[in-house]
């Protein structure tokens, strides 16, 4: 890593800071991939959630008498929308994924009062039957001439008595609205929730592959990845203190759960400065992608299962984590198992350590406990994955190395058939042939425990296709997904607190800027969302 990643040498009260910088970012979607060739970078246009805050504008099916022709108008946060028989609900019935839903009844509708402009290449969103209800059928309509009259995407769906995600395919340029209409089922009622729209651009990126749009990323801001000069965060508009590894607290930029400005207006060409965050980056080009991003901030829970929680991790496909500096609570651990277990994806990103965070070893190898904790990001990830009450022996085929290294960069890369191996590394998002470490650290494979464990990126000393000195790797539990990276600079954009020393590992730090660091971890992320 650079100047970001310090450890302590000794525990006087006069410790030194030591910079380490050498030179100056649930089950697949139904319905069709977006492409078939080039993956497309079709940007989300438009959005709807439903999150209307702590109360409903929209609480009674129609104003009276129930059931009248025009519906009710709502402002919400993607626009104007009519509700006709339908309304706004967070009971415990509703299904939703966050705290409230759409809920429609008879052969109700919901119906978008203006257009999105960009045409509409995909619309992907969720469904379900209302708590004790008999299953019912809905259909997506679209019109092209501001709701004169409308056309059927697709067939007509089936609401199941879990919420599930929708894709269709429209491939329609110009002027778009769209309308969700109940089909049948008489008074059973149903949910919508999460209506998300990709535009019709038809701009192509490089790389090869298909990507399936709509999926959601959690990135963890809940475990001081923000601690000392570190800013692991997509956004932060806020501040908060934070325990520092000197004793006190510093005064650190701070994540919300909703990116800010809306990522409704990101294009092909928007910076990464659009967002605040050290790891902007990454999650604008996943945007630009067609993927949605949110951060889980401090004080959130971490749960999986647990309908009462907005951020559930049920509720997301991914769950980004770069280098966190707290241990994970026993609770949490069992969460994040069973997210990964049932088909979520697990993005685990470390960073440098020394046999013990007491201080420098013999070699000089520095920890990154930059709270101070007794705990840096590698003791962290080991002890989720030997602590964790449901599999304690090297579930996922790995343990990270309490080691300091770095590489600028090593090109001993995997080239074998392993066909996910060949999808992070020659994805959509392009081809990663090298991979560059500012002090991080390695991984240990134990394919005895996980046969499904692949090394990616190896130590230049290391030895290809090897167990040990592993930079990169992926793996499977259950139906999820896994990726490891031991270093945080890869993913360091440059930009984000003031007062933190960031530098671009990203793509414009030498010797970085001629690895291929977006594609590593951009195709990891759709990897591990099963999207490509």
């Amino acid at each position: 890593m650079n100047v970001k990643k310090w450890g302590l040498i000794g525990l006087s009260a006069a410790a030194l800071l030591v910079g380490c910088h050498s030179l100056n970012d649930l089950t697949p979607d139904a319905g069709q991939p977006l492409t078939t060739g080039a993956a497309r970078a079709a940007a989300v246009s438009l959005s709807e959630g439903f999150e209307v805050g702590s109360s409903s504008p929209k609480t009674a099916y129609d104003v009276s008498p129930t059931g009248s022709a025009s519906g009710d108008n709502v402002t919400l946060n993607s626009g104007s929308w009519n509700l006709y028989d339908a309304l706004i609900g967070n009971l415990s019935g509703d299904l939703k994924a966050g705290s409230w839903s759409g809920r429609i009844r008879n052969t109700g509708k919901i119906t978008m009062l203006f257009d999105v402009t960009s045409g509409i290449s995909t619309v992907s969103l969720k469904h379900g039957t209302y708590s004790g209800d008999a299953a019912s059928q809905w259909g997506l309509f679209y019109s092209t001439n501001s709701g004169s009259s409308w056309t059927q995407s697709g067939a007509s769906v089936t609401t199941g008595s879990s919420i599930q995600t929708q894709t269709f395919t429209l491939n329609v340029s110009g002027s778009v609205r769209l309308e969700i209409r109940k089909l049948s089922g008489g008074s059973s009622r149903i949910n919508i929730d999460d209506i998300v729209i990709n535009d019709n651009s038809g701009t192509s990126t490089g790389g090869g592959g298909t990507v399936v749009t709509g999926k959601k990323f959690l990135f963890d801001a809940s475990h001081y990845e923000n601690a000392g000069s570190a800013d692991w965060q997509i956004d932060a508009d806020g501040t908060e203190s934070v325990p520092s590894y000197q004793g006190g607290t510093t005064v650190e930029t701070k994540a919300q759960r909703t990116p800010t400005p809306s990522y409704t207006g990101i294009t092909a060409s928007t910076s990464e400065t659009y967002w605040k965050g050290g790891i902007s980056a990454w999650a604008v080009e996943l945007v630009k992608k067609g993927e949605l991003v949110e951060s889980l901030p401090v004080g959130a829970s971490i749960t999986y299962g647990n309908t009462a929680n907005p951020q559930d991790l049920a509720n997301y496909d991914v769950y980004v984590v770069v280098e966190p500096n707290r241990l994970f609570s026993s609770a949490e651990k069992t969460a994040i198992m069973n997210f990964v277990n049932n088909g979520g994806g697990l993005m685990m990103v470390a960073d440098h350590t020394a046999a013990t965070t007491a201080g420098a070893d013999a070699n000089g190898y520095n920890p990154s406990d930059r709270d101070g904790d007794g705990y840096d990001s590698p003791r962290v990830w080991n002890d989720l994955m030997s602590n964790n009450g449901i599999n304690n022996s090297k579930p996922f085929g790995f343990v990270v190395d309490y080691v300091d290294i770095s590489e600028k960069p090593t090109t001993k890369v995997y080239t074998g058939s392993n066909a996910s191996a060949q999808k992070v590394l020659n994805g959509a998002a392009g081809t990663a042939s090298k991979l560059a470490f500012y002090n991080g650290t390695t991984a240990t494979l134990y394919a005895s425990n996980n046969s499904n464990v692949q090394g990616l990126f190896w130590r230049s000393s290391s030895t290809l296709n090897g167990s040990t000195g592993v930079m990169a790797l992926l793996s499977t539990y259950g139906s999820g997904r896994v990726v490891f990276v031991g270093d945080s600079s890869p993913a360091d954009d440059g930009t984000g607190d003031t007062n933190d020393n960031l530098f671009n590992g990203w793509s414009g730090d030498q010797p970085s800027g001629y690895t291929s660091h977006p594609a590593l971890h951009l195709n990891a992320s759709l990897w591990l969302a099963k999207a490509q």
